[in-house]
Formats: structure tokens, sequence, C-alpha cells
């Protein structure tokens, strides 16, 4: 037994969450680049199978060796998913990834697809995956921490690379910096559309998520120089993906970090692993699961 301990706690310092091997190239995921491989290590691809083929959908982010957060208007009742990780280029095979199926998949008990609320929901990996040097968790944030104005975020994904275009095949990033609600309500800018639960990044109309982004973190490093993922990928304009005054607008997960808890209660998230209590299950019962409404 002290021996599991002794090599738990190597592991979860030799792969803290939000420190990636292969740090980032940050510059100044319409209008973005390529990122340096494996340098966001938490960003998964979620997929799910058509006609015996797995296709990309949404992104998402591993917060712990058994979790995955996303987006709830990724989730489609009926459909088959998988969790693809390490993943760099998704038309190549590569040696450093791992797919992997789920056990659960619980969307936020109060999604609303009508107004787009509450857009969030967590995936439990079928088994916990092993972390490497391509495969790690995000810092999940302090609950109710906000923001500031301007703060230099990055979004993530395989989204299309411009507004109609295709979807990207090697994953990109690009700068978002945040917008704060005050600015984001204006009347001129989102509105009564944006809550407090979100989040907004970006706004210039040049650089954007878009379509297929969906689910997928807005990184942002904290004082300590770990990545925490403070956004998901919800929803932006139809028209366009780099609209001025039209940012990204995300999930805020500091406003879910109760439920985030809650939903995996079984299971304590540190330094990035899920550890089950003895004689205790994570969660098994899923929530409903709604037809899929496209956002972003």
């Amino acid at each position: 037994m002290m021996k599991i301990l002794i090599f738990a706690l190597f592991v979860a310092g030799a792969y803290g969450c939000g420190q990636p091997a292969f740090p980032p190239l940050v510059s100044r995921v319409v209008g973005g680049e390529d990122v340096n491989p494996h340098s966001w290590p938490w960003q998964i691809s979620l997929q799910y199978n058509r006609e015996g083929e797995w296709r990309h959908t949404c992104g998402g982010t591993l917060i712990s060796d058994q979790w995955v957060l996303t987006a709830a208007h990724c989730i489609s009742s009926g459909r088959q998913y998988r969790v693809a990780m390490g993943k760099h280029n998704l038309q190549e095979m590569e040696d450093s990834a791992v797919f992997m199926g789920t056990s659960n998949i619980i969307v936020h008990e109060k999604w609303n697809p009508m107004f787009i609320r509450n857009d969030i929901a967590l995936i439990k990996l079928e088994s916990p995956v092993t972390f490497s040097d391509t495969i790690m968790a995000a810092c999940v944030p302090p609950a109710g921490l906000i923001l500031p104005h301007n703060e230099p975020c990055y979004v993530t994904g395989w989204g299309r690379i411009y507004t109609g275009g295709p979807i990207a095949d090697i994953l990109q990033q690009a700068l978002l910096p945040v917008v704060d609600h005050a600015t984001c309500s204006k009347g001129d800018w989102w509105g009564f559309m944006v809550k407090e639960t979100m989040v907004c990044a970006g706004g210039d109309g040049v650089v954007s998520g878009c379509n297929g982004d969906s689910g997928g973190p807005l990184n942002c490093q904290n004082s300590d120089g770990a990545w925490e993922v403070h956004g998901i990928v919800s929803f932006g304009l139809g028209l366009s993906c780099n609209f001025p005054k039209k940012p990204t607008v995300f999930t805020q997960v500091t406003s879910y970090t109760d439920w985030i808890n809650s939903v995996s209660s079984h299971c304590r998230i540190r330094f990035g692993f899920c550890d089950t209590a003895e004689n205790m299950t994570c969660p098994q019962t899923a929530s409903f699961l709604p037809q899929k409404m496209v956002a972003y």
C-alpha cells in the first residue's frame, strides 16, 4: 500500500495539472495558428460513430484522469461517443493517441437549449487514463473567480478555419482577450443574451472560435504559471465566426465549480487525478441527454 501511495504521489508531481511538458508557443481558431504539438495536452476530441466511422464533433477538456468537461449542446441522445486524447492531427495515426469510450455522460439538469443557458456537461471515461507527456489534465480554477477585462487567454480546437470553411486537421490556438461582463452585455455587443455565468473573449472581428470548437477550453494561465480552464466554448454569431463586438461566448467554469464537484462527489479531483474513496463509486446515472442544438 505504501509503495502504491508513493508511486501515485510521484506521478501526480510529474504530471501536475496545467503544466504541459511541451509549453505552448503563445503569440498574438479563426485567424489562429497551428499549435506546438501536445502543448495543450488536456484538449480532447469528442467523436461520435456514424456508419462505422468516428467523426469529430466537439472539443473538451480533461480535468482529471477520469473526467472530461465539455458543452451540453455537444451531447445528443442515442449517439455513441468516444474521447480522443493525445491528438495533434486528427487525420493522422499518432503513437501518442489514446481512444477511450465513456461510462457516463452528465448534462447539466438546467441546460436550456433555447437560450443556451447552463451549457455544460461532464463525461466519465470508461477507465482512468494514464497521464504522459502528451496527455494530462488542466487545472480547474477556484469557484467565483472572475477574470479581469483584457486578460490574455487562448482558445484551442479543431473547429472551422474560417466561416463556412473546413474543419482543421491540426489543433489550432488563438489569443482571445477576456471581455468583461459590463462590456459584453452592452446592447451593441451581446446584450441580454450574455449572463454572469458566461465569459466573453475576443470580439475584434479578426480572431474567434468557430463551429467545431464547441466544448473546448478557454485556457488562462494563473500566477503560478499553471494553465486553468476558465471557459467552455458555447456560442457565437451564426452569420460569421469573426464579427466585431460579437466575441466568442463561453460557459464560465468558475460559476459551476460546485456542480462539477457535486457530479464527481465521490471523486476528489486532486493533482488532476480522481481519488475514489474506499467502497464508493463515481455516479453511474446520467441526467437527460437533450437533442443536439448547434451553437458552436
